[in-house]
């Protein structure tokens, strides 16, 4: 998966809790680098911060993602207690909310995998 978040400390230890729960992560501090490694790997899923180097650029990272032929799952990520992204978008991980964090990571690659299943049966 690859993780984005402009905030080394979040960056570091969502990544740890993440690895520790099996999954392999790649990390980018900036929307930049992350638009630069959706174009250069695959991932399964894309884990934004909302708000970084301006108050849109996860959104952009996650459109870019959304974009790609593989078709990634994406999801927001916030570390800001007291901020809440748009209540309409489906998926929401908080940091604060680590016991959770590894439940809905997998849910959301389970979902990405039932779609590829679906699109591939269609196709056929």
């Amino acid at each position: 998966m690859l993780l984005v978040d402009d905030d080394l400390t979040s960056r570091l230890t969502l990544k740890a809790v993440l690895e520790a729960g099996g999954y392999f992560v790649d990390s980018a501090a900036s929307a930049a680098e992350a638009v630069g490694k959706l174009d250069e790997r695959q991932y399964e899923l894309v884990l934004s911060d909302l708000q970084m180097e301006s108050p849109e650029a996860g959104l952009k990272v996650l459109a870019h993602a959304r974009l790609m032929d593989y078709k990634p799952a994406t999801a927001i990520l916030t570390t800001y207690q007291n901020r809440r992204p748009d209540p309409q978008r489906p998926f929401l991980i908080e940091p604060e909310a680590l016991p959770e964090l590894l439940s809905k990571v997998a849910d959301l690659i389970s979902q990405r995998a039932a779609r590829i299943v679906a699109r591939q049966l269609r196709q056929a």
